[in-house]
């Protein structure tokens, strides 16, 4: 247990939970089996929590947020890594998040002189739906404002990842849990061709 209790980077004196255990364990297995090919990657990686998102009649998804610092390393692993997690998981869907701050208008109380772009609001939600996607890639956005104000988030993945990884049953996980992380209504589909 104690080897698993290195994946998790937790606050001092926060507790982690049985299912942030669960996904610790779940990274450790795949770092010391002699079969996997991610082993010296995953060496690097660890995770700040793991949520339990519901995901209308299809179940659950798995949302695992990564340190923003260990996020270069997931990302040249990130399909790999899921396949491996959703074998240890079953019937769930895995989602890899990095951790990223918002700062708001009033950053100057923080002692920051300007504030960089990648800490807007606009920019860490595109980056969030980014890494919802996964491996896949965003080819087009469009948004949908309709005549009471609402607005839908229209965004189209590449046609090419369409077969693989049965991204096409994860359709409506990436628009539950990117609901959940931003509160922002969006549906994800291929374009026609």
């Amino acid at each position: 247990m104690i080897s698993t209790r290195k994946k998790i980077l937790k606050a001092p004196g926060a507790v982690a939970t049985a299912l942030e255990e669960e996904v610790a364990k779940a990274l450790f297995d795949i770092e010391v089996s002699p079969s996997s090919d991610i082993k010296a990657d995953l060496r690097d990686v660890y995770i700040s929590s793991a949520k339990e998102v519901e995901v209308g009649k299809a179940g659950a998804a798995v949302v695992v947020h990564v340190p923003f610092r260990v996020w270069k390393t997931v990302r040249k692993i990130h399909g790999r890594l899921i396949r491996e997690l959703e074998k240890k998981f079953t019937k769930r869907h895995i989602i890899l998040v990095a951790n990223r701050t918002i700062l708001d208008l009033n950053f100057k109380r923080k002692g920051l002189k300007v504030r960089p772009r990648s800490r807007t609001l606009t920019a860490v939600h595109e980056a969030i739906l980014e890494d919802v996607v996964g491996p896949t890639e965003i080819v087009g956005k469009r948004t949908r404002i309709s005549v009471d104000g609402t607005k839908l988030l229209k965004v189209y993945l590449d046609p090419k990842d369409k077969d693989k990884e049965n991204v096409e049953a994860k359709l409506n996980t990436y628009a539950a849990v990117y609901k959940k992380l931003t509160t922002k209504d969006a549906v994800f589909l291929f374009p026609e061709v």
